[in-house]
């Protein structure tokens, strides 16, 4: 076996690979719960990989075919339902842990110098990841899936000047057709996928780089043992931190199967009802809403009233809200990282930014009323302030003393 890994290794960097990205990496001694989100991303993006090549086996992307496709998938393929199941349940999984993940990114400074790159290439995940999703969203070939993209790709012709021209090349065609199932899925099974795995690599060779930030936001570097050059603070990530995702994977693969088994609908909110009817150009669903994971964006949209007859200002403010993280790192003048230091000031616009996304979400869901749309309009203006006043709230907040060490509590 020395002699095979000799061999490898005069031919290819795996050792050397092994060494940089795992048993050599040092991680601050001090990750706590939060930290389990990012290897969870990487796991669920497996997951959605393996159950999509299956499904591509037997799914036809053809307007006449696809949804009997899928039907076929469900009742005569062997296990086509499990599958299926999987890849949808999937599909919520992962913005489930992409959200947490960023959210922990917001708690502990993780997108500060010098880290601003790796934020940028998670925002762009991120925002690849809702393309990948709107995508996948049209191939059931349902009653939602039809009308969703029909209401998301005419919201592109609000666009001043190429709007008409923009829409009608995302469809392929005047209207929703053969032509966009066709474009939709060659996006969702091969473009978007190469893309996402291209920044998720950038993502963690960029991590490895400057290393990891940790609940204290303290850079581990700056104290290195005098002989070995090792951080002082920090440990392998092979074998203590895989061992800890391994846990973290376990727990997450129960409550997944649980799902999965039990409740894969989970109440029309991963699996709406109206998707189990198969897509009529000609009757339009009662209430259409995107699904759950786009629906504080949706809520936003709706909240900006139109101007001239024209729903670009809403389009745009949808647009700005979910492009601002890119500018986070720029924004916040704390001089300090982590929220453990952090003072009053920062607190209170996080916790309000979290309730006003909670809570566009739940608008976005329901049908649009005078009251609701005040309601979203007021969590709106909370969900930008956060970031437009960011630069003032940060700089004038007050900070506790940082230590020179990470704490183990």
């Amino acid at each position: 076996m020395q002699k095979i890994l000799t061999w490898v290794d005069e031919r290819f960097p795996l050792t050397a690979t092994y060494k940089a990205h795992l048993a050599e990496y040092f991680a601050p001694k001090n990750f706590n719960f939060w930290y389990y989100f990012g290897s969870l991303a990487l796991l669920v993006l497996v997951i959605q990989i393996v159950s999509g090549i299956f499904l591509t086996m037997n799914y036809k992307p053809d307007a006449n075919l696809a949804f009997a496709s899928v039907e076929y998938i469900m009742r005569d393929v062997p296990y086509g339902w499990l599958i299926r199941y999987v890849h949808s349940t999937g599909a919520s999984a992962f913005f489930v842990v992409v959200y947490l993940h960023m959210f922990r990114g917001l708690l502990y400074g993780s997108y500060r110098k010098p880290r601003e790159l790796i934020w940028v290439f998670g925002v762009l995940i991120y925002l690849v990841l809702m393309g990948e999703a709107f995508f996948g969203y049209l191939l059931p070939w349902g009653q939602m899936s039809f009308w969703g993209a029909q209401v998301i790709v005419n919201l592109f012709a609000a666009v001043p000047i190429i709007g008409e021209d923009l829409s009608i090349w995302i469809r392929g065609d005047y209207v929703i057709s053969d032509a966009t199932l066709n474009r939709f899925f060659a996006f969702h099974v091969i473009a978007l996928p190469l893309v996402l795995i291209g920044l998720i690599a950038a993502h963690l060779v960029a991590l490895h780089e400057v290393g990891s930030n940790n609940p204290d936001g303290i850079d581990i570097k700056k104290h290195k043992d005098p002989v070995t050059h090792r951080p002082l603070d920090g440990i392998p990530f092979h074998p203590y931190y895989t061992v800890k995702d391994i846990l973290g994977v376990v727990v997450f693969l129960i409550v997944f199967s649980a799902i999965v088994f039990f409740a894969p609908e989970m109440g029309g909110y991963f699996l709406e009802y109206n998707n189990f009817i198969p897509a009529d150009p000609l009757k339009t669903p009662e209430h259409i809403a995107p699904v759950w994971y786009f629906t504080p964006y949706y809520a936003i949209l709706r909240a900006i009233p139109p101007v001239l007859g024209s729903q670009f200002p809403g389009v745009a403010a949808m647009g700005v809200a979910v492009l601002i993280f890119l500018a986070l790192p720029w924004l916040d003048r704390s001089p300090v990282r982590s929220i453990r230091y952090r003072g009053p000031k920062f607190k209170i616009a996080l916790t309000l930014f979290v309730i006003s996304f909670i809570w566009l979400g739940v608008l976005g869901v329901l049908p649009s009323t005078p009251a609701r749309t005040v309601i979203a309009q007021v969590l709106t203006v909370v969900y930008f302030a956060f970031f437009f006043l960011m630069p003032w709230y940060t700089k004038n907040d007050t900070t506790k003393p940082v230590p020179e060490r990470v704490t183990d509590k």
